[in-house]
């Protein structure tokens, strides 16, 4: 059986109505301010930006978005009995929702989904910690030991977790095919498990609007909208 891996970015869930950060009207172009909000450094230090974190985090396309055709095609394509893994460096949770098993999907740079406490590291819910600043909580601390929340993705000036990481570059030098799909392939390290997947003999497809540094190595560069070319490829494929 062809073991499948494909690397997921923000691209896949603009169609859900989640804009990226680097694009052309990405969150980062338009307020450069924005990224305090997810730097680690500023979020530790400053209550003022924790309090606006949380207003941000409240306000979140994600909680309305809901999985898009080519979130539902990745996961009609492991149901139907293709060995898949999906490497996403979104932190959307729309994979699973989308009906991709949890143990098939490794989030990179973690999940908007639940809060973990920066001391004690026990995580819950994040509906849990926003129901709290719906309340009137403007920081709500950890209810365990009082230590600083955040949310469990990995924030500019952390490093991704070492053994998810880890797992991904296994699941780049085993697999077959390697599908590149709405990501600009420029976010080390993820961006380097292509070229893992490449070196080792798989074949490699990108599905990007954009061009990116790995394409001179991809099989196929496809610029056709994601909704609609990542299906189509999957029937291919399969």
């Amino acid at each position: 059986m062809t073991m499948v891996a494909i690397l997921s970015g923000a691209g896949i869930s603009t169609d859900s109505g989640i804009p990226d950060y680097r694009g052309p009207n990405g969150l980062w172009r338009r307020d450069p301010e924005a990224e305090k909000l997810v730097t680690y450094e500023y979020y530790m230090a400053d209550p003022d930006i924790r309090r606006r974190s949380w207003q941000m985090r409240r306000t979140s396309e994600t909680w309305n978005a809901e999985p898009n055709a080519a979130h539902r095609a990745i996961a009609e394509f492991s149901a139907s009995g293709h060995a898949v893994r999906v490497l996403t460096q979104n932190v959307d949770g729309l994979h699973q929702l989308g009906g991709m098993p949890e143990r098939k999907v490794l989030e990179l740079h973690g999940t908007a989904r639940t809060v973990v406490c920066t001391r004690c590291h026990e995580r819950t819910p994040m509906a849990d910690a926003l129901t709290r600043v719906e309340a009137g909580e403007p920081d709500p601390p950890c209810r365990a030991c009082g230590g600083i929340l955040k949310s469990a993705t990995v924030m500019f000036g952390e490093r991704l977790d070492p053994e998810v990481l880890a797992a991904a570059m296994s699941i780049a030098k085993a697999c077959e095919v390697f599908i590149a799909v709405g990501t600009t392939l420029q976010v080390q390290p993820a961006a380097s498990l292509a070229g893992i997947a490449a070196e080792a003999g798989a074949r490699l497809f990108v599905v990007n609007a954009e061009a990116t540094p790995y394409d001179e190595l991809a099989e196929e560069v496809v610029r056709e909208p994601i909704g609609t070319a990542l299906p189509a490829l999957l029937r291919r494929l399969g």
